[in-house]
């Protein structure tokens, strides 16, 4: 069988998150097919499949812009809550 999975993860280092980065991978049997980094603000593609995917993706704005909003809908809020709740605890 085929194994598809996409994860999503948001890095950061500072309290004040201004360098959080949000990181989107669809991994297709174990590799990452196609990726979107914040930092990059597009996606990459890493096989032939997913550089075609990219290349579409990339050429569709609203898609585009989706992404590049999820540092502050997803990281950031997230992020806020988990920094809230330890500090809250020590």
């Amino acid at each position: 069988g085929y194994f598809y999975s996409r994860w999503s993860k948001c890095i950061w280092s500072s309290h004040d998150l201004s360098d959080m980065v949000y990181i989107d991978n669809y991994i297709f049997n174990k590799d990452v097919v196609v990726q979107f980094n914040s930092t990059v603000g597009e996606y990459v593609g890493y096989t032939e499949l997913g550089v075609s995917s990219a290349r579409a993706w990339n050429s569709n704005p609203g898609q585009l812009q989706g992404e590049r909003a999820e540092v502050e809908r997803f990281c950031k809020h997230n992020a806020e809550i988990f920094q809230t709740t330890i500090t809250d605890k020590s």
